[in-house]
């Protein structure tokens, strides 16, 4: 039997950069992946049902409809359809609310899972809810906070199968933004890493955090009229930022069972800056978090359909 045969349903991640899909049999298995950078900011509402078709396709046959079950910001307010939120408190939203997607081709039963919003402290979540869901059917017993690693972190408190609360830090954002295009640019390297010198940063943000805007341009000072290398300016430039973020989030992490949820070395790296503090967190990987997630709510929507 063809892959193309064996495919049951289509888990997807729609983020604002990039388009993850996985084509899973019916026992759940993974049986192929793709993916696809798209600016989802640049689409029009209209537009995605055409980008969706154009990695899944060859998954397609006539004569048959695929459920394909989405998460992330494509059910945001400026996605494909804005799918209404859950809120926290509230246990991670399951297929069982997965909205229904109008589309033109008759192959595809498109749904999204809803984000989540909290209202007391304005914040919400587009698919980091999905990984949670994942996270709980691994580890159901869980109470503490999943630091969930992003373009923009998420700290989120789990109790008793529940999202209690959240907070979001756009970190990696403006790490992106100094490294790439700020006067930082011409000091920082792309690779390459110093233990000591993000060990150091971190310290120094933690302890002091008025004092991060000043230790960010010394950063560039100091390649220009010391010989610190480029390398060892990107670790500090990481540990600055992830400094800056353990400093807020303290009320978080004080006293708290941990875990991490991120790719390998994102996680490992804010592993290690837990461990600095004297916290130990596991890393969980996040695209299996996710998948897993998403095979939850495809079972849910199967059970209510």
């Amino acid at each position: 039997m063809s892959i193309v045969e064996r495919v049951a349903w289509i888990a997807v991640d729609w983020g604002a950069s990039k388009l993850q899909i996985w084509a899973m049999d019916g026992a759940h298995d993974l049986l192929a992946e793709r993916s696809l950078t798209q600016d989802m900011g640049g689409l029009e509402c209209m537009q995605f049902e055409s980008v969706l078709l154009q990695i899944i396709d060859e998954f397609l046959v006539a004569g048959r409809v695929m459920p394909v079950i989405c998460c992330g910001m494509v059910g945001a307010k400026h996605g494909w359809v804005e799918a209404d939120y859950i809120t926290a408190p509230s246990r991670p939203p399951s297929g069982a609310c997965a909205m229904r997607v109008p589309s033109n081709d008759a192959r595809i039963d498109v749904r999204i899972v809803p984000g989540m919003k909290q209202v007391a402290q304005p914040d919400v979540m587009w698919g980091e809810e999905t990984q949670v869901a994942g996270f709980l059917s691994e580890q159901p017993k869980f109470d503490g906070v999943l630091v969930m690693l992003g373009t923009h972190s998420k700290w989120v408190h789990i109790s008793a199968g529940e999202i209690v609360s959240f907070q979001t830090f756009i970190t990696g954002e403006i790490y992106a933004l100094l490294a790439h295009q700020s006067v930082l640019k011409h000091s920082i390297a792309v690779t390459g890493w110093d233990d000591i010198a993000f060990e150091v940063a971190l310290a120094e943000t933690i302890s002091r955090p008025e004092s991060a805007a000043a230790k960010l341009f010394s950063l560039r000072a100091a390649s220009l009229v010391g010989d610190q290398s480029a390398e060892v300016a990107r670790a500090r430039l990481s540990g600055l930022l992830i400094g800056l973020e353990l400093a807020a989030t303290r009320p978080y992490w004080l006293g708290q069972n941990l875990a991490v949820v991120a790719a390998t070395n994102a996680g490992e790296i804010y592993a290690k800056a837990l461990s600095l503090q004297g916290l130990q967190a596991q890393v969980y990987d996040a695209r299996l978090m996710m998948r897993r997630g998403l095979i939850a709510a495809y079972n849910t929507m199967k059970n209510t359909s």
